[in-house]
This record gives structure tokens, C-alpha cells and sequence, in this order.
């Protein structure tokens, strides 16, 4: 009953949202004016202040992580574990490492003083750009509007928040939080549609931090550009997943199926397609199999812990991307759940439809290949993806893919599990994004680092001024 009861609430709250999700689209303008005026005051610039608000946001997470864990099982269907392992407990983390470090990473940095210029000495500040723009998705809608939001703040700037329209639920527990401990003018959370993101774009802002898509990326970009704002675009792509003739098939397939069906498949770094050595695709396949109905059950679309697709629109483009292909194991979908089920293709070529558009979702088409060398061609010619895994016991083998082959990052052996490590910077490249945030990278991306000379009053070194006379043998020495 208590937990019908809660769910009543959250609709509740939906409904009033609607009705307001309107009110900040009358003067975009007058909220960017509101929050410059804000920072101007340089009350940011102040780490204990920062500090101050970072304590206060970790306290009130724990205060209503029970809601979030609710809003994110009416979102996506998310079940608490894999909320807390994927979103809650990984903003808490990095709201840990903020706070732990905020003073060392803010510090100013003495760096080398040239013999030229003596008596002196070189810093380099880390400020803050000003009215940073986060805009969220709605995939891992907790954890993608925390975390870049966290190093914004650590970096002392303020923020104008765009939640996704999409998990409404999350989203109106975000702005719960946010307006619970920061001030307006401080920190601005802002819902809407289209509309509100149009009208957010035509703003200047001081810094843009986007994660999406990369078509609505290049609209960010494109709007960026009138302002000559920076952006970090955090994209996604086809990231690919091979396994060689070497690898350790049944530990593969185990890592694979979780790192894909994580959130039903709805992860930018999930693995998009699998290309694995004719040797040893049998094998697989019978592990793929074995994996999904060990972790899933053998109807995950009836499966009450496995999440759903967020909404009837994407559910029916997977649909269409896996109309007539070849299915191993899966393809039952729920329409009142909103479900698909962990499904396997087989008999994908690189012409297939599914393999011309990223998944997002719980499909999984293999591919095989006979060469290594052709799959490094392969791989450079392809758009640089977000992630690529490589499971392998040949260490040279791996080394090529890392050293030949561009992307944002990824795992040998692996799937995923890179993003849960606050020292490796995580971000796109190419046509999968720019910019890197996590741990210190999100402190650094929000923070511009401007390089000071100090020079003494006690002497300059004559050389530098004209008359120049016959000085250029000795300033070639100096430097």
C-alpha cells in the first residue's frame, strides 16, 4: 500500500509539473540575467562556499534516495541494485572525491619560469567560466545530470540545468533536490520540450555541457557556435565488441551480455554489435544464450527486474531495426511493459539496417571476420565510436587496437566497467564527442586555467629591449 502510495505522489507531482513546465519559457533571458548577476558578486569564486553546497546536495541525496531509486523503477523500470550501482551510488562517489579534493584541484599551480624572464615567477589559476548549461539525458537521468553538475559547482560556476522530458519522474526529483539546497539565482532547473530547448540555446552561456545524441549534438554545437561558447558533447556511436580466436569465451559472454543488457541495453557505451572470430562464434552464441537466461530468466520481457524501453517511440524503433533479421535467442516484446527482450541476431552484415544507426537498446547483432588485420582497417575506417572492448589473450594483439584504432575509450577483457573509475576521464571522439569529464577531468572541463607571470620589480635582463644592436647570438642562448 505504501508503495501505491508513493507512486500516487510522484504522479501527482507529474501533474503539477505540466502545468508548470511552461513558466520558465517566458524569459529565458531574464534567468541567465538573474544568475550572472549572481556570479558576479563572486561569491562562487570562494571554495569554502562551493564546499559548503556540495555537503549540503550529499546530504540530501541520502535524504531522498529512496524516491530516486522510485523514480527511477517509473522511468526505466530500473531495478534498485542496478539504480544504485549505475546512478545514485556513483554521483555519491563523485560527490565524495569533489569534496575530498576541491582544495588541491583548485589550487594554483606553480609551474617553470623561463631564464628570460627572471626574476619571476609562473601560476596557473583554475576560474571558473561563468553560467554553465547542463543538458541531460534521459537514459541514466540521475547519474548524467549529477556528476557533470558536481564538477561545475566544485569549479565555482553557476548552472542552468535541462532535464530530460522523457523520465519525468527522476527529473522532477532532481529539481525536488536542487531547489532544497540551492538558491534560484545560484542553481536554475528548467523542464520542458523542444521549445524550452530552442529557447535555452538562443541564450549566452558560458559554458555548455551536452549529452545526447550526436544529430542534436551538432544543433548544440551549431548554437554554441553564435557564441563562440565551448561545449563538451558527450555523443555515442557503434561501439564495437571483438573477440578474437584466443579469448575466454565463457568469461567474455558473461561481460558482454551484462554490459549490454545493463538498462535494457540503453547505455551509450553499452557494446552496439559484436565481431567475433569465425573459430569461435559458436561458442559464443551457446554462452550468449546460457548468460541471458541465467541473469534474465527465459522471458525477460515478462521479467519485472529487467528495465523497459523509456518510452513507445524508441520501443518501436527497435522494432523496426530488428524486422526480419535472424534471431538466436529473444525478440519477445511486452507492449504493456514497454519490453524487449535481451535478443540475439545472427547473420548481420555491415549492410544490415541495424547496423547503419546506434541500438539503444537490447539488441545485439553479431558479425565475423577471419582476419585481424582486416578488422583494424575496418575499425579506421569506420565513424571513431564512444567505447570499443577487446577480449583477447594476445598481448600484442591488444596493444595494436589500442595504439591503431581511435575511440573514447573502453576495456580488454571487458565491458563497461571503465566508466566506474573516477581517475580515468571519460568522453567521446570524433563523431562520438569532445571533452572529458569524471573525477578531476569534470573539475578541469568546467574550469578555465588561466596562466599568470609575476614579475619582480628588482632588475630586467637588457637584452630585451631595443635598440637590439648584435644580440641575437645571445638571445639564442637564453632561450
Amino acid at each position: 500500500m505504501k508503495d501505491m502510495k508513493d507512486m500516487k505522489d510522484m504522479k501527482d507531482m507529474k501533474d503539477m509539473k505540466d502545468m508548470k513546465d511552461m513558466k520558465d519559457m517566458k524569459d529565458m533571458k531574464e534567468l541567465v540575467g538573474i544568475q550572472r548577476d549572481f556570479y558576479i558578486q563572486g561569491k562562487t569564486k570562494n571554495i569554502a562556499y562551493r564546499l559548503r553546497y556540495l555537503r549540503r546536495l550529499e546530504v540530501t541525496i541520502h535524504k531522498y534516495e529512496e524516491q530516486i531509486h522510485k523514480a527511477l523503477k517509473m522511468d526505466l523500470n530500473k531495478p534498485e541494485f542496478e539504480a544504485y550501482t549505475t546512478e545514485v551510488g556513483m554521483v555519491l562517489c563523485e560527490l565524495r572525491d569533489t569534496i575530498r579534493n576541491i582544495n588541491k584541484w583548485s589550487a594554483p599551480k606553480k609551474v617553470k619560469t623561463t631564464l628570460l624572464q627572471q626574476p619571476a615567477v609562473s601560476r596557473i589559476y583554475s576560474e571558473p567560466y561563468g553560467i554553465a548549461l547542463i543538458i541531460s539525458p534521459w537514459n541514466y537521468p540521475f547519474q548524467l545530470t549529477m556528476v557533470p553538475f558536481i564538477g561545475a559547482i566544485a569549479a565555482g560556476n553557476c548552472a542552468m540545468i535541462k532535464l530530460s522530458n522523457d523520465s519525468r519522474y527522476t527529473s522532477i526529483i532532481i529539481e525536488k533536490i536542487i531547489r532544497e539546497v540551492f538558491p534560484s539565482s545560484y542553481v536554475t532547473v528548467v523542464q520542458g520540450g523542444r521549445e524550452v530547448n530552442q529557447s535555452l540555446l538562443e541564450q549566452k552561456f558560458d559554458y555548455i555541457f551536452f549529452t545526447g545524441s550526436t544529430a542534436v549534438g551538432r544543433v548544440v554545437m551549431e548554437a554554441a557556435a553564435k557564441h563562440l561558447t565551448p561545449v563538451t558533447l558527450e555523443l555515442g556511436g557503434k561501439s564495437p565488441c571483438i573477440i578474437d580466436e584466443t579469448a575466454d569465451v565463457k568469461r567474455a559472454a558473461k561481460r558482454i551480455v551484462w554490459g549490454k543488457f545493463i538498462n535494457a541495453g540503453q547505455t551509450c557505451v553499452a557494446p552496439d554489435y559484436v565481431l567475433v572470430h569465425v573459430k569461435v562464434k559458436a561458442e559464443l552464441l551457446y554462452y550468449l544464450k546460457k548468460y541471458i537466461i541465467k541473469f534474465y530468466g527465459k522471458q525477460p520481457h515478462l521479467n519485472e527486474g529487467f528495465p523497459k524501453i523509456i518510452n513507445e517511440k524508441h520501443l518501436k524503433r527497435l522494432l523496426r531495426l530488428m524486422a526480419g533479421e535472424r534471431i538466436v535467442i529473444g525478440g519477445e516484446v511486452s507492449i504493456e511493459y514497454n519490453r524487449i527482450s535481451p535478443t540475439i541476431l545472427d547473420g548481420i552484415t555491415w549492410e544490415s539496417t541495424i547496423m547503419q544507426e546506434e541500438i539503444f537498446g537490447p539488441l545485439l547483432p553479431i558479425l565475423v571476420y577471419q582476419d585481424f588485420n582486416a578488422v583494424i582497417t575496418r575499425m579506421q575506417e569506420l565513424p571513431k565510436p564512444l567505447a570499443l572492448y577487446y577480449f583477447t589473450q594476445r598481448n600484442q594483439n591488444a596493444k595494436r587496437v589500442i595504439h591503431n584504432i581511435s575511440y573514447g575509450g573502453g576495456c580488454i577483457n571487458d565491458t563497461v566497467m571503465h566508466l566506474a573509475s573516477s581517475s580515468l576521464p571519460f568522453g567521446g571522439v570524433g563523431e562520438s564527442g569532445m571533452g572529458r569529464y569524471h573525477g578531476k577531468a569534470t573539475f578541469d572541463t568546467f574550469s578555465h586555467p588561466k596562466s599568470i607571470l609575476i614579475r619582480s620589480n628588482r632588475f630586467d635582463i637588457p637584452v630585451r629591449f631595443p635598440p637590439y644592436k648584435n644580440h641575437v647570438k645571445l638571445i639564442k642562448k637564453l632561450y
